[in-house]
């Protein structure tokens, strides 16, 4: 044992400081499979005192520092690298709701407190917090925090970022910042928490969060719609905040072979529509005012859609159980396509408006490089975000196409950054797209990050290997 794991074991107890091989797999190999790395240990401490006393050891030591929440990430940000020289810092054990003030509309939390528990404590409270992905129930505050992960219903309420008022962070010294501050309102210099969100746990690591709640609403109303393009789903969205302004709360676009790999492997799942059409929509409105009939609005916009031929199908869930699963359908598309096979992944933003021209351009130009692919096409249209996937439908031929995935993301992000976009939305950058940020940043805006990443971390400890 060397002297760093003697004083980690001190730390936080032999039982966290985990270095049998058994015992670190879960914590070494990210939730797609694609990255596996080696580290020292992986420490689990209880709370920020004992992260900071473990920061500050490892700083001592010269040894790099991976921090690690739920391992939910997509891009392999929180996985180590493969020179087994870290020490992964999990948080999962720094699980306390801190506090709640329902006046302010706020709650603080420690950074392991799930996504889902958070969701409950402020239902609890008669609040919402409205970040809701996929992985909710497995995903953590910190982890959330640090990629700036977005959801379904940013359309409404905006993305991580947008909800945080207030972090707690402890620094690649040891130091632990406290800005927990339930303020709207603060302007008493730069606002320092920005710098860790969606920093991917390069510039220190967030140990608690004071976020925003908000008025739970009274009614929802879901809808399954089917479209013949795109453009008509864009035109759609457009037309129903024009009637419903700021309560159309989610728009999620889902392609047929995204709605058909769920058939294909999520038991219980139906197709809500009695014919296949080639594109859908999952529309969500919601009201905190229940002297509205928001069915009613939905209904009348939809069936003026469906006689101008807009929507071609459709369906209004009559129940919350019908809502669900109908939800369902659109969180399951990721577990779908992990139990299909690899697939090689782009989440990209394009301004709204452009959405129909890049989903156009691409497919045609990935078809004609790569005759009989499978194009995976879902995402939130609402916030220009979209999940871009390809495959083989053949298991036996895909495995050379996977090997292409630079070249592909090249075809892919290449139009993405022509039409003004993102080619990251909302995983964030990890290891997966590190090698090719400068190929769509600016110079100036790379170096101004590294001159921030120099300042806070000089000696590079801080999940290296990622983003920089």
């Amino acid at each position: 044992m060397t002297p760093l794991l003697d004083v980690l074991r001190t730390l936080v107890g032999p039982a966290h400081c985990l270095t049998d091989a058994a015992a670190t797999a879960p914590y070494l190999t990210d939730w797609r499979g694609r990255y596996t790395g080696a580290a020292q240990a992986v420490v689990l401490p209880a709370n920020t005192a004992q992260v900071a006393a473990v920061v500050k050891t490892c700083a001592a030591a010269g040894a790099p520092i991976v921090p690690q929440g739920g391992n939910t990430g997509l891009c392999g940000g929180a996985t180590p690298l493969a020179d087994g020289r870290a020490v992964v810092v999990n948080l999962s054990r720094l699980r306390q709701i801190r506090s709640l003030d329902p006046a302010n509309n706020a709650i603080t939390v420690d950074a392991g407190v799930t996504l889902a528990e958070v969701q409950a404590a402020a239902d609890g409270a008669g609040r919402l917090f409205p970040l809701s992905l996929a992985s909710e129930g497995s995903c953590e505050v910190g982890g959330v925090i640090s990629t700036n992960a977005g959801g379904v219903q940013v359309l409404r309420y905006g993305n991580t970022r947008e909800l945080v008022l207030g972090l707690e962070v402890v620094l690649p010294d040891g130091q632990i910042w406290n800005g927990l501050r339930a303020l709207r309102k603060d302007n008493t210099g730069y606002d320092l928490k920005h710098l860790f969100i969606g920093a991917e746990g390069t510039l220190g690591i967030v140990t608690a969060a004071t976020l925003k709640l908000f008025a739970k609403p009274s009614q929802a109303v879901t809808a399954w719609l089917a479209v013949a393009s795109p453009a008509v789903a864009v035109a759609l969205l457009a037309r129903l905040r024009g009637v419903a302004g700021d309560r159309v709360t989610a728009f999620e676009l889902i392609s047929r072979p995204s709605l058909d790999l769920v058939l294909q492997h999520i038991p219980g799942a139906r197709d809500p529509l009695p014919q296949a059409h080639p594109w859908y929509i999952l529309v969500e409105l919601t009201d905190t005012l229940a002297g509205i009939d928001l069915s009613a609005i939905l209904e009348t916009e939809l069936a003026a859609a469906i006689a101008d031929g807009a929507v071609l199908d459709g369906t209004v869930a009559a129940s919350q159980a019908q809502a669900v699963a109908l939800w369902s359908l659109r969180e399951n598309i990721s577990e779908a396509q992990k139990r299909e096979g690899v697939s090689i992944k782009h989440d990209i933003s394009v301004p709204v408006s452009a959405i129909p021209e890049f989903l156009e351009r691409a497919g045609a130009a990935l078809e004609a490089c790569y005759p009989g692919l499978r194009i995976v096409a879902f995402g939130h249209v609402g916030d220009g975000n979209l999940h871009y996937n390809q495959s083989r439908p053949r298991h036996d031929e895909n495995a050379a196409f996977i090997a292409r995935t630079e070249e592909v993301g090249r075809v892919v992000h290449g139009l993405v950054h022509e039409l003004g976009g993102s080619i990251s939305a909302e995983h964030g950058i990890g290891q997966l797209k590190r090698a090719i940020l400068p190929d769509y940043k600016q110079a100036l805006e790379l170096d101004l990050m590294q001159r921030i990443k120099a300042a806070l971390d000089p000696h590079k400890l801080m999940n290296p290997g990622k983003v920089l």
